[in-house]
C-alpha cells in the first residue's frame, strides 16, 4: 500500500512539475495565454523590483543547487523516504520556481528591440529550439529517473535500479550539457529584451553555471576518471572545436 502510495506521489510532483514548466514558457515568451509573464507582472518602483527579483532568483538558485548534493540527500532521506527523495525535490524546485512567477515584478525599460521580420522570427525559432533541446535532453538522459517517477515505480516493483552509467547520447556526444544550453537559449533569445527579462536571464545563467561546476564536482566522484576524460574532450555548454 506504501509502495503505491509513493508512486501516486511521484505522479503528482511530476504533473506539478510539467505544468510549471510550460507555464515557465509562458512566462518568459511573453505569451498573453498566461495572466503573468517577465513583462506583465506585479509592479513597484524599479530600485524595489530589482530587489525583490534577484531575492527570488537566489531563492530558486539555492534550492536548486542545494538540494541536489549526495550530502544534503544522504540527510534528507533520513526523513524522505529513498523512492520519493527525487520526486520531493522536484516538488520542491517547482513551489520555488512557481513562487518566483508569481511574485515576479516588471522592470519594462527596453534594452533591445527587434522590428525586422526576419529578425524577430530567427530569435523566436531559436526560443522554440532551445525549449525543445532542454526536453529532448531529460529523454536522453533518462527523463523519467530525473523526476522521481522511475524511483517510485521501481519501489513498487520491487526492483533495484542498475548502477549508474556514463552515456553520451546524440547532444552528449557534443556538450556536456545540453539541457543546461537549451535553458541558456530559451532565456536570452527574444525580439524585445526588457531590464525585468535580462535580469531573469542573467541570475539564471548565473545559476546555471554555478550549478553546473558543483554537479561535474559529484560527476567526478562518481565516474572518476571516465568524466574527467569526457570533459576534457567535450565543450560544456558549446561544441568545442579544434584544441581545448
Amino acid at each position: 500500500m506504501m509502495r503505491a502510495l509513493y508512486l501516486l506521489y511521484a505522479a503528482v510532483a511530476y504533473a506539478i512539475f510539467f505544468a510549471t514548466f510550460l507555464y515557465l514558457i509562458a512566462f518568459v515568451g511573453n505569451f498573453s495565454l498566461v495572466p503573468v509573464t517577465v513583462d506583465f507582472a506585479r509592479v513597484a518602483t524599479p530600485g524595489k523590483a530589482a530587489l525583490i527579483d534577484a531575492a527570488l532568483i537566489a531563492l530558486f538558485g539555492i534550492q536548486h543547487s542545494v538540494m541536489a548534493r549526495p550530502g544534503f540527500k544522504a540527510g534528507w532521506t533520513r526523513i524522505v523516504p529513498a523512492p520519493i527523495e527525487r520526486s520531493t525535490y522536484v516538488l520542491f524546485a517547482s513551489i520555488a520556481l512557481i513562487v518566483l512567477m508569481a511574485f515576479w515584478h516588471q522592470l519594462t525599460a527596453p534594452v533591445w528591440t527587434v522590428t525586422h521580420g526576419v529578425g524577430a522570427a530567427i530569435l523566436w525559432v531559436l526560443f522554440a529550439s532551445g525549449w525543445a533541446i532542454v526536453l529532448t535532453s531529460t529523454f536522453l538522459i533518462n527523463h523519467f529517473e530525473l523526476f522521481g517517477l522511475q524511483q517510485a515505480w521501481f519501489a513498487l516493483r520491487e526492483r533495484a535500479a542498475a548502477p549508474p552509467v556514463l552515456r553520451q547520447p546524440f547532444f552528449y556526444k557534443f556538450v556536456r550539457h545540453p539541457l543546461y544550453s537549451g535553458f541558456f537559449i530559451a532565456f536570452w533569445a527574444t525580439p524585445v529584451m526588457t531590464v525585468g527579462h535580462l535580469l531573469l536571464a542573467a541570475g539564471l545563467s548565473i545559476h546555471m553555471l554555478i550549478a553546473i561546476r558543483l554537479e561535474e564536482r559529484d560527476l567526478i566522484d562518481i565516474f572518476g576518471e571516465a568524466y574527467v576524460g569526457y570533459r576534457r574532450r567535450v565543450g560544456m555548454l558549446i561544441p568545442r572545436v579544434g584544441g581545448r
